[in-house]
């Protein structure tokens, strides 16, 4: 306002607008910056203001043309709302002012066009021009009634250029909304439109044709009633159809056939268009004819879609979407159902065609809601007269079935590798949710995991769907939670390009955020529900719940990097770390020591061995059955006395191998889910600075209270479980054991063994003191997860050997030589 030559005005304009949707403070700014910039009247003497002003809008509107022109239309709604009911209606003045002068550059625009050479330059402002008035025609078409007769020669502009086409286009949806408001318009003004679209439709492409048949939609049905002159235009395209399906039928590979794509193409198009816009079952327009016209559009559309040729497919189910708009129930016909799910649910299915079925939904989804809206605001102005509410419940009956029939093919479609496809179902979710279509409580899960999605507008846009369903329904999403974190592994293997990199659960970014972060923030602020959601998620690591590696990898990965606040949440998680290990801990052990074999008692059982072969646990579990009942626990007496001596001693282990190595897999395999706890243990404590007593006497029945002060996070601790990751890239359970990687397994085994005997720090040790047991804990702890501090250097290079297991034993092969 006080430096309107400013060269950044525009772009600072466009990060200003964008926000108009933000929570009330900033939107109440957001409007009252805009109404004093561009909708207070200005003088009509100040030309010169006018004028910069309308450049200024120009220029913010052509910057926005590929981010779409919501904020516009929401500003313009809000700011005339405010003045509804008030008796000086400021912004409807200034609107009117803009509208009118916008009309007037536009005429200057075209004197100077044809006088000047750089057409370029001028037509591109003619365009974000005549796209204002639109934006103004869709809010207020009142504005634009007496400008009609002045836009409908731009319907003939000769189309070169991208820009003719859009000048084309924004005039039609301009008529289309204006042109039904006129009183008593001229015959011939009607007649005019009526043959420009007409010739636009028969000579131009795809979003002409869509435009242009719209807005003869708008005419016609509402004006001028000419239903022979669209019934004649139907009857062309829909003859050359049927003409070329008979053709097809006769002989498939026909050359005629080949020549005549583009007539197909452009037939299957338009019959769809026409059809959306005109009900040509109406006597008006097929007289007394019998046939059911919508049966009949219904069967040829469908022989185009099991054409070999993916673009007459694509555009055969382009025109049934447009059917589907004027005839909704053609949805529940058996074949359409087929057709729709087979294309959403098939894995080789064409990309183009799986994202053109998704748009076809939304686009009816978004045609409903229009409708919806109008009939709304229709029923308001009779709503004095009329005592029931009861307009509106047939058609969002209809939606609602028609979402129920192809819900779980939209929402298997988040686990597609396109991000293409996946946006369109999520549009498709959140229309569907927005209309109260469906019991938003089975999407949940689908939510959380495209929350985790690498596009940032795809992620708030299904963090935004969850706030509102946790809005309405407090618990949904605590409920799903578990089962939310699960798919979103699934969604992230679909995204992940290199199959050979394990999946992780973190941002690859400055921020190193928990993808699932936002999911936790909405649960932490419930203590309940939160302990309950870490719960389950560390019940996944116990050794029988069976989880797969790579996903443990990925929840640990998120455990390590949620938003936590307090001291209570992350002591909380370490707390049942212990649990869990202690119990986890002995089962593994014990498992591991019932598959091994006393040196006496190898000769004797090569049968056993084979038999292991087929199974890996329940063979090691069989064949410490075969040793008999009695032994075992004189064995058990023997190991953990001789153990003691052993318990370096590596060899002596070696030597109790059995022959098959599956028990040895399934150790390593196991062992895994403890690792990781351990190392997320670790992870958790030097992120905050815990000390061992902090944790130690942490317990979770105490008052909220004393946990409740705020974490300090220590910067660049990066959550790292080197073991795992080499793991899961050495592909250990699929490749061939050697005995170094055996050597490795059992050096693991042993440090567990030594982590499992002083799991629990002693209570009587005094101050000051570090017991030999913490420290023996310590060095296990050290020896496991790769080494922690320098001085355990010798713990690192042994364990790096230990690490050997995972790499298939290569590296640690050298350093041995």
């Amino acid at each position: 306002i006080e430096q309107p030559t400013f060269p950044k005005i525009t772009e600072m304009c466009v990060k200003m607008i964008r926000r108009v949707n933000d929570e009330e403070g900033i939107k109440k700014l957001v409007n009252e910056t805009f109404q004093k910039l561009w909708f207070t009247p200005t003088p009509h003497h100040d030309k010169e203001a006018m004028t910069r002003k309308i450049l200024n809008i120009t220029d913010v509107v052509a910057a926005c043309r590929d981010t779409g022109y919501d904020w516009f239309e929401q500003l313009l709604q809000n700011l005339l709302k405010s003045e509804e009911d008030a008796s000086y209606k400021p912004v409807k003045k200034a609107c009117t002012q803009l509208v009118d002068n916008l009309v007037e550059h536009i005429l200057k625009y075209e004197e100077s066009l044809s006088d000047s050479d750089n057409k370029g330059v001028n037509s591109g402002r003619l365009v974000a021009c005549i796209t204002t008035l639109f934006l103004f025609s869709k809010i207020r078409p009142q504005l634009m009634v007496k400008h009609a007769m002045t836009m409908q020669p731009y319907l003939t502009t000769k189309c070169s250029t991208q820009n003719d086409f859009m000048v084309i286009c924004n005039v039609a949806k301009i008529l289309e909304l204006v042109v039904p408001l006129m009183e008593h318009p001229s015959e011939t003004f009607l007649a005019t439109i009526e043959e420009d679209l007409m010739k636009l439709i028969i000579k131009y492409g795809m979003t002409v044709v869509q435009h242009c048949v719209s807005c003869l939609g708008a005419v016609v049905n509402k004006v001028t009633q000419n239903y022979k002159f669209v019934w004649a235009c139907f009857n062309r395209y829909y003859g050359a159809l049927s003409k070329l399906k008979s053709q097809h039928q006769e002989d498939p590979n026909s050359t005629i056939l080949t020549a005549n794509k583009p007539a197909l193409l452009r037939s299957l198009f338009t019959v769809g268009a026409l059809c959306r816009h005109f009900d040509f079952d109406q006597e008006d327009f097929k007289g007394n004819s019998k046939v059911n016209i919508k049966d009949k559009v219904l069967e040829l559309l469908m022989y185009f879609t099991k054409h070999s040729d993916e673009e007459v497919q694509t555009k055969a189910i382009i025109g049934l979407g447009f059917a589907f708009i004027q005839h909704p129930s053609l949805m529940f016909e058996q074949e359409v159902k087929t057709l729709y799910n087979s294309i959403l649910s098939d894995k080789n299915s064409s990309v183009n065609l799986k994202i053109q079925v998704l748009k076809n939904l939304q686009t009816y989804l978004q045609e409903e809601d229009t409708r919806m809206q109008q009939a709304d605001r229709d029923w308001k102005k009779v709503a004095k007269q009329e005592d029931l509410k009861e307009m509106g419940d047939i058609s969002s009956g209809m939606s609602s079935s028609i979402m129920q029939l192809y819900l779980k093919q939209v929402l298997e479609a988040f686990f597609h590798t396109q991000s293409s496809v996946r946006h369109f179902a999520l549009n498709v979710i959140a229309l569907t949710l927005n209309q109260g279509l469906i019991h938003p409580v089975q999407c949940v899960p689908y939510l959380i995991a495209m929350g985790t999605d690498p596009e940032p507008s795809m992620r708030n846009k299904a963090d935004q769907q969850l706030v509102e369903i946790d809005k309405k329904y407090a618990g949904f999403i605590h409920m799903k939670a578990v089962a939310g974190m699960k798919m979103s592994y699934q969604v992230q293997q679909a995204i992940n390009t290199c199959p050979k990199d394990p999946v992780r659960g973190f941002r690859h970014d400055e921020s190193s955020n928990a993808l699932c972060s936002h999911l936790y923030s909405m649960i932490r602020g419930n203590r309940q529900h939160r302990r309950a959601f870490l719960i389950s998620l560390l019940n996944l690591f116990d050794d029988t719940a069976k989880t797969e590696v790579n996903m443990l990898l990925y929840i640990a990965d998120n455990l390590a990097c949620f938003p936590y606040q307090t001291q209570e949440e992350p002591l909380f998680i370490m707390h049942h770390i212990d649990i869990t290990l202690s119990v986890s801990g002995s089962n593994l052990l014990q498992s591991f020591k019932e598959s091994m074999v006393k040196d006496k008692k190898k000769e004797r059982k090569p049968s056993s061995d084979e038999e292991t072969e087929s199974d890996s646990k329940s063979g090691s579990e069989s064949e410490s059955e075969e040793e008999a009942s009695k032994p075992r626990r004189l064995r058990k007496r023997v190991d953990s006395d001789s153990d003691s001596d052993e318990e370096n001693d590596i060899n002596a282990v070696m030597k109790c191998l059995p022959e098959n190595s599956a028990p040895l897999i399934e150790f390593a395999n196991v062992s895994q889910g403890i690792l990781l706890l351990l190392m997320l243990k670790q992870h958790l404590k030097n992120l905050c600075g815990f000390s061992d007593s902090k944790i130690q006497k942490y317990s979770p029945s105490e008052s909220a209270k004393v946990y409740d002060k705020a974490i300090n996070r220590k910067t660049g601790v990066h959550f790292h479980p080197k073991q795992t990751l080499d793991f899961l890239r050495s592909d250990m359970t699929n490749s061939k054991i050697t005995e170094e990687v055996k050597r490795s397994i059992v050096k693991q085994y042993l440090d567990f063994k030594l982590l499992m005997e002083h799991l629990d720090p002693d209570e009587e040790e005094e101050d000051g003191e570090v017991s030999a047991s913490t420290n023996a804990r310590n060095k296990a702890i050290t020896s496991l997860l790769g080494g922690g501090s320098p001085k355990n250097n010798a713990a690192e290079t042994e364990d790096d050997e230990s690490d050997g297991e995972d790499r298939g034993g290569g590296t640690s092969g050298v350093r041995r030589r």
